[in-house]
């Protein structure tokens, strides 16, 4: 019996850039951008510490912090640095060109490069929207947990509705409030969303 990732993944579905659970609660993910902090002047630092101690304060429900580390292949670069290294005329253009080659090779041996990107997942769930008993009605309960496709119920069209605009003025809500630290938001798409989970990491 071949078991594929997919299979140990939570998510049913991905509709509209919302993550539906297999217990048909769902997901958001905002993108967010990093800063250097430590470029920061005393005051900027504080400024920005008492806006995020400020968002973090305003949030009435749960949200997940996720840094993401991937390690960057750097072989396609220095190649194409050594493809316009032999392309060049000019030849001290030709030997900087050379030089930086060595030097870029030279630092990341024996260390690996790595990217760092960082998201917010925003949740909602079903009792929120239609309460312990509303979502006893709507969903056998008990099928909510099964790992059995065939046993796992569908959001009705007007369900998930409702339940997808209340995740986005949560995540609105997010978004303004990092904002206002300093650091550019956006969410991420259907195809952004597969990419992320179900892709390998480019070269």
């Amino acid at each position: 019996m071949n078991i594929t990732t997919q299979e140990f993944l939570e998510i049913q579905d991905i509709k509209e850039g919302v993550l539906i659970l297999k217990n048909n609660n769902i997901r958001g993910v905002l993108m967010v951008s990093s800063m250097n902090f430590a470029l920061k002047s005393d005051d900027e630092q504080n400024a920005i510490i008492y806006s995020f101690q400020s968002f973090l304060n305003s949030l009435d429900f749960s949200c997940q912090i996720i840094i993401q580390s991937r390690k960057i292949n750097i072989t396609p670069y220095l190649d194409s640095i050594k493809n316009l290294e032999e392309k060049q005329d000019n030849e001290l253009l030709k030997a900087q060109t050379g030089s930086y080659r060595e030097f870029i090779k030279e630092l990341v041996q024996g260390d690996s490069i790595m990217t760092k990107n960082f998201y917010v997942v925003v949740p909602y769930s079903l009792v929120e929207i239609f309460g312990v008993g509303g979502v006893t009605k709507q969903f056998n309960f008990l099928n909510l947990f099964s790992k059995d496709k065939a046993k796992i119920q569908q959001f009705k069209d007007d369900d998930f509705e409702k339940s997808k605009n209340q995740l986005w003025q949560r995540m609105e809500f997010l978004a303004m409030g990092l904002k206002r630290c300093g650091l550019d938001v956006i969410p991420l798409t259907t195809p952004e969303l597969i990419e992320l989970f179900w892709q390998k990491p480019k070269s």
